[in-house]
């Protein structure tokens, strides 16, 4: 059969989530087409791949399966809602908030491994209107087979999220401080920022680049992350993305500190935690592999494929045990609303 895929977007940092699905619905022989209610992503088509316009042309479309990247999905859309995830478990908000939210649209959901599994399996047993199945994180896939850096220097990647609480990009000294380190002539920085972080302290960071600092106005940062032997970031999700290397990570004033990683809390010690990191400390490594086993331990970069035969795993499925999703009528005109879509 000649499945329609349909993947759902709002976003630009959703592009590189995308793109590997879109690889592999093609290399089955499966036909797929984008869809964003968003003008940003659309500057990326044709080049990205076959954006449907409108709302109305993507019903016309009739997907099979809507592989969806954001928080919410149109639920008039025909076809098997997948909760793909924009981003790793980062906790930046509570379960009731973030990550772990039942907004009540999806049928599947497919996780990144078992901090991820366990709890969508035990939600699932609660409200019995969606499926789970562990598949890995297609975004990923492209940072497989890991590759050893060969530069005569350490390259550190430096990521920012863009929440003004949790942000390292709003505290002026660390600029300043990144500056000074870059200015030693020791290190390579690279710098890749959240595409949703304030225009004006992107703009700082884009004032700092010198002969040893680059910034990168892209969110396609796996390349990045291969290139990099450490990062240094605050508590965004991209964190888990670069520790899958088995990569040293140094943080500043981490949301949740971890084992897995070496959190600092005042600018002056940012110097010596690099250093640290890139001394691969035993203990940091060992619980680094730790984390990796339990967040996603898929180094095959084959999730993708996990992930479009688990979509038709479940369209063949018994679903008859399953109860009715809630109704959801507010959400539900939000998304009505925001589409400009009220054609009963």
């Amino acid at each position: 059969m000649n499945y329609r895929f349909l993947i759902y977007i709002s976003h630009t940092y959703a592009l590189p989530i995308g793109a590997p699905l879109q690889k592999e619905i093609l290399r089955q022989g499966f036909k797929v087409k984008w869809f964003s209610e968003l003008d940003p992503p659309k500057t990326s088509f044709p080049e990205q791949g076959e954006l449907l316009e409108t709302i109305e042309d993507v019903i016309s479309y009739n997907p099979d399966f809507v592989l969806t990247i954001t928080n919410d999905v149109a639920y008039f859309i025909p076809g098997i809602k997948v909760q793909i995830f924009h981003g790793f478990l980062a906790n930046k908000r509570s379960n009731k908030k973030g990550h772990f939210r039942i907004r009540g649209f999806f049928d599947l959901y497919c996780t990144q491994g078992p901090s991820t599994t366990i709890p969508f399996k035990e939600l699932q047993k609660k409200y019995k209107h969606f499926e789970v199945i562990e598949t890995g994180w297609s975004k990923v896939d492209p940072l497989f087979p890991i590759i050893q850096n060969s530069t005569t220097r350490p390259v550190i990647l430096i990521s920012s999220t863009f929440s003004h609480k949790l942000s390292l990009a709003y505290n002026n000294l660390v600029l300043d401080e990144i500056e000074r380190l870059s200015r030693l002539g020791k290190w390579e920085f690279k710098i890749i920022l959240h595409p949703k972080l304030a225009i004006e302290r992107i703009d700082l960071f884009k004032k700092l680049q010198n002969e040893n600092l680059t910034y990168y106005d892209t969110t396609d940062i796996i390349p990045l992350f291969k290139k990099a032997d450490i990062m240094f970031a605050d508590t965004t999700s991209a964190i888990t993305e670069f520790i899958l290397q088995n990569k040293p990570v140094v943080t500043f004033n981490n949301n949740k500190p971890g084992d897995h990683f070496i959190n600092i809390t005042e600018v002056s010690a940012i110097e010596k935690a690099i250093n640290k990191a890139l001394s691969r400390p035993k203990y940091v490594m060992e619980a680094i592999q730790n984390y990796v086993e339990i967040t996603h331990p898929y180094s095959d970069g084959k999730s993708s494929e996990r992930v479009i035969n688990s979509c038709i795993e479940f369209l063949k499925s018994d679903k008859s045990c399953f109860k009715n999703k809630p109704l959801n009528l507010i959400r539900k005109f939000k998304v009505r609303k925001q589409l400009n879509y009220f054609d009963f």
